[in-house]
């Protein structure tokens, strides 16, 4: 066949004609030319008869636009058919959610059975080298039950422990302060388990036959006998060294580091942890807690416990509020097309989305953490925007158009960009379930799960309600009484009539709802304002200010967390570490370092090396170089009072076990077997540790340290190192999750976006919005730790869906010109996105009040991220996207559109 082509050419004055392309003269001709060089042609068939060659202008040619959206038109049109039949079908649609619900429901049975709150188990890293290391000590270095020995211990073991400060912040030390501690601990002793049988003699920890006692208060109640005074940190006790660096705090001394006074005194009540003991030791400490619960007068009390009631009521709070601002912000004055009871349901949806997806879980016995206390509020903000969005567009359909189309366009317009959001949001937190946290993947378990059954609800539950409802509309029906009543206001009756029982009434014009004073603000206002050169020259400037304070912010984020962060403000570990903190900083835990391999210890040249390692840990500057314990140095102490040889490795060994025999508690830091020592350890004491962010330099110190030995293979332990391990997880890990979840969002708006610069500024949003959140949450006094880090990896793909929506409204749009976009995009989603944004930061603002540090936490990186977010999709990607876009397939004009025609 023949191809007949015609081309727009222009005169002198600016008329428009068609020519016969083989006919042009040679100005029309150049004229032609250039026009065809400025255009990109992409050729969609049509009803397989005739094509059209849809047109870019140069600008745009430069930078390469090309549409990516290979899923985009399948799926809208599949939505659009989903559409038709939810709206023809809407029962089912609606009943089938709720009977699912309900079985699913029946999983928070065994609510109670799947809690885990282990705060070493769900808050450290899986694979953490202190565990590593822990595994090495157990294995070469296992308890003596005969020779209880605190510092020697790998595990937090099992104990009670109390801090004793005076009220009037006078002399612990001194009576009366001091009596009322000795009559106290008198009654811990006496505390009898089992009927009586079991007492703390009998589930003590033991040493040489004795129970492990509070040296100091024999230590103070002795010199107090014989009016002596006693040394600090060191002192004296039945000739042995005792360090009290641990034990008072606040500590005044003359001179010769004699103690004047102390501000507090920590007592601990070490106990058996082994066969049937385990369960009376138990016992015990919940009759040291019974005892104790009246001492806070003077006492403050510690105790390893933790408490998850707080999430509940905040939760029932938040979607009140949540209800209360969507009924709110659907209600209109019109009594047919008022959407209170589409808001109403829309919060019910993302509720059954929480009790399908939590009881699913807990059905199949995923543990329940305290971090998963967040998820719900995270669906209800998902759900109320995704509500919000299906709401807009519902109101953009015919409303004299049957409900199945209406529901059909809606579905088309409005599944679309929910999908990229879910769909980014399920991939984000599948990745999270290979966090090194098991707190993080119990976290990223529930979310995925709630997100994909909010996901399914909202275009089953809450798109039948929307059919339903549009029914009613249809029917011209009041929205409470479900009355017909008539669309004009009758001449025969009152003004009160009118207001009550008259309704119905939409845009004469397009044929839709009348918008509301908000989307015409948008429309009207905002929008056009927005686009002015000035205006957009200013957004530009402002958010290179907003990014150059985000960066110097980045620069300045603490890390570190304090283990009362996971519990309650005025819980009995709270107040305890708390007061730990503030009286018994001076002195840090004592770090074992590890010979971690087969060594001679004889041989003088390589032990004078090993001896040459241990110096350089004594010389750290929060290391105390005069309180450490070597098993070594007093072996040699030993050899040389003797005048043995020890530097021949038969002797070394030969009087090895005669050593051990007069200082048994050695013999425990020693691994030997045979002719070989595979494994000993030394101990250093740490000091002037105030805070998580020291106990971090510490570590990397330390281990820094123990890697620059070349003599042997040294490694340092402390059970409070399997908590520190977390630093050097935290900060790879946000990397590590930003970046993925910018790749993944990458990857799903150039399938579902048409358009790829769009998809591109989507994407750089994200790493905005991060750099804003790390930034600000400085100045909010909130640290990168595993809690931070989870709420902040969570909440920063929640800034896709700004970003997301007004993109795709902004590509979708019928607008030739960039700025038109613009307008429209912002007229057709700024208001559901700011009822979105303000809705989700209502209902997450209850979560400020609560005494726990997690919520209070959320609370403050959900806000930032939910408001530098809005500010993103409002105000800074609109004008981006004016600056630098390509049009869509549809800038299609009679002036600029070739036509091809098969005959």
């Amino acid at each position: 066949g023949s191809v007949h082509m015609t081309a727009p050419s222009q005169g002198p004055r600016g008329v428009s004609h068609g020519r016969d392309c083989g006919t042009l003269g040679n100005w029309q001709r150049r004229r032609w030319e250039e026009y065809v060089e400025s255009v990109v042609i992409c050729i969609a068939f049509k009803r397989m008869q005739s094509f059209h060659i849809c047109t870019i202008c140069p600008a745009r040619l430069k930078m390469g636009c090309r549409r990516t959206d290979c899923l985009a038109k399948p799926l809208s049109g599949l939505f659009e058919k989903l559409g038709s039949l939810v709206g023809s079908c809407p029962f089912y649609f609606f009943v089938i959610p709720v009977l699912l619900s309900a079985a699913l429901s029946g999983g928070f049975i065994f609510l109670k059975d799947r809690e885990d709150n282990d705060l070493e188990q769900q808050f450290t890293p899986t694979k953490g080298p202190s565990k590593a290391t822990r595994a090495f000590v157990r294995e070469n270095f296992p308890y003596n039950d005969s020779m209880f020995s605190g510092d020697r211990l790998y595990d937090k073991g099992n104990f009670a422990s109390l801090i004793a400060v005076s009220t009037d912040n006078s002399n612990v030390l001194a009576n009366p302060a001091f009596e009322d501690i000795v009559r106290l601990n008198n009654k811990i002793l006496n505390i009898t388990v089992d009927n009586g049988r079991l007492g703390f003699n009998e589930l003590c920890a033991k040493a040489n036959g004795e129970c492990v006692s509070n040296n100091v208060l024999e230590i103070v109640s002795a010199n107090e006998a014989n009016q002596t005074s006693f040394t600090y940190p060191v002192s004296t006790f039945r000739s042995s060294s005792v360090c009290l660096g641990s034990v008072l705090g606040g500590v005044i001394t003359d001179a010769n580091d004699s103690v004047i006074s102390a501000r507090a005194v920590k007592l601990f009540y070490y106990l058996e942890n082994q066969g049937s003991a385990s369960e009376a030791s138990k016992s015990w400490l919940r009759g040291f807690k019974a005892l104790l619960s009246d001492e806070t007068d003077m006492l403050t009390l510690g105790l390893f416990l933790f408490h998850t009631t707080d999430g509940f009521p905040l939760f029932l709070i938040t979607y009140a509020s949540a209800i209360t601002f969507s009924v709110i912000s659907c209600l209109r004055l019109d009594n047919v097309r008022n959407k209170v009871w589409v808001a109403v349901f829309g919060v019910f949806s993302s509720g059954l989305a929480v009790l399908s997806s939590f009881g699913l879980l807990l059905y199949i016995g995923v543990p329940f953490v305290i971090t998963v206390a967040n998820s719900p509020f995270l669906i209800l903000g998902i759900g109320l925007n995704n509500m919000f969005i299906m709401v807009s567009d519902w109101q953009h359909t015919n409303v004299e158009d049957p409900v199945p189309k209406r529901m059909a366009h809606t579905y088309k317009e409005a599944i679309m960009s929910i999908t990229i959001t879910a769909v980014t949001d399920v991939l984000k937190f599948s990745i999270g379930v290979k966090s090194d946290f098991p707190s993080v993947q119990s976290f990223c378990l529930y979310t995925s799960a709630s997100i994909m059954f909010c996901y399914v609800y909202t275009i089953t539950f809450f798109g039948a309600f929307l059919a339903l409802n549009g029914r009613r509309e249809a029917s011209n029906r009041h929205w409470l009484t479900c009355v017909k009543i008539p669309s004009d206001n009758p001449d025969d009756c009152s003004e009160m009539y009118n207001i009550c029982c008259v309704g119905g009434d939409y845009d004469k014009n397009t044929g839709a709802e009348k918008k509301q004073p908000a989307s015409n603000f948008f429309k009207d206002y905002y929008g056009p304002f927005l686009i002015k050169p000035w205006v957009k020259a200013a957004v530009i400037f402002l958010y290179l200010v907003y990014l150059t304070i985000s960066i110097y912010g980045c620069f300045h984020v603490q890390q570190g967390i304090e283990l009362y962060d996971l519990a309650a403000d005025k819980s009995h570990v709270t107040i305890f570490n708390r007061k730990d903190r503030q009286h018994f900083s001076d002195y840090g835990p004592s770090v074992m370092v590890i010979v971690s391999e087969e060594f001679p210890y004889w041989d003088e040249t390589r032990r004078f090396q090993l001896q040459g390692c241990i110096e350089d840990f004594a010389r750290l500057q929060f290391v105390d170089k005069d309180v450490y314990t070597s098993w070594l140095d007093s072996y040699l102490s030993y050899g040389q009072e003797r005048h043995l040889n020890l530097d021949d490795k038969d002797v070394f060994l030969k009087n090895l076990s005669h050593f051990f025999d007069l200082y048994p508690f050695l013999k425990q830091d020693v691994n030997l077997t045979g002719d070989a020592i595979y494994a000993s350890r030394f101990f250093i004491q740490t000091v002037d540790i105030a805070n998580a962010s020291m106990e971090m330099e510490m570590l990397h110190v330390l281990r820094t340290t123990a890697g620059r030995c070349h003599a042997a293979s040294l490694s340092v332990y402390n059970q409070k190192f399997i908590f520190m391990d977390q630093y050097d997880v935290v900060v790879s890990s946000t990397i590590k999750n930003v970046g993925v979840i910018t790749a993944v969002m990458l990857v799903v708006s150039l399938l579902l976006i048409p358009n790829p610069i769009c998809s591109l500024w989507v994407t750089c949003s994200i790493g905005s919005v991060t750099a804003g959140v790390t930034g600000f949450m400085v100045l909010w006094d909130v640290s990168l730790d595993s809690i931070s880090m989870i709420i902040f990896t969570v909440c920063i793909g929640f800034t896709v869906d700004f970003s997301a929506h007004i993109s795709y409204a902004f590509v979708s749009s019928n607008k030739q010109s960039p700025d038109d976009k613009a307008v429209d995009a912002l007229s057709n989603l700024g208001y559901p996105i700011l009822q979105g944004a303000l809705s989700t930061i209502l209902g997450v603002s209850v979560l400020a009040t609560s005494k726990f540090h997690t919520f209070r936490t959320f609370f403050k990186l959900f806000f930032l991220v939910m408001f530098i977010g809005m500010v993103h999709g409002l105000v800074f990607i609109p004008v981006f996207l004016t600056s630098i876009s390509c049009c869509s397939d549809k800038d299609e004009s009679e002036d600029k559109k070739l036509k091809i025609s098969k005959l």
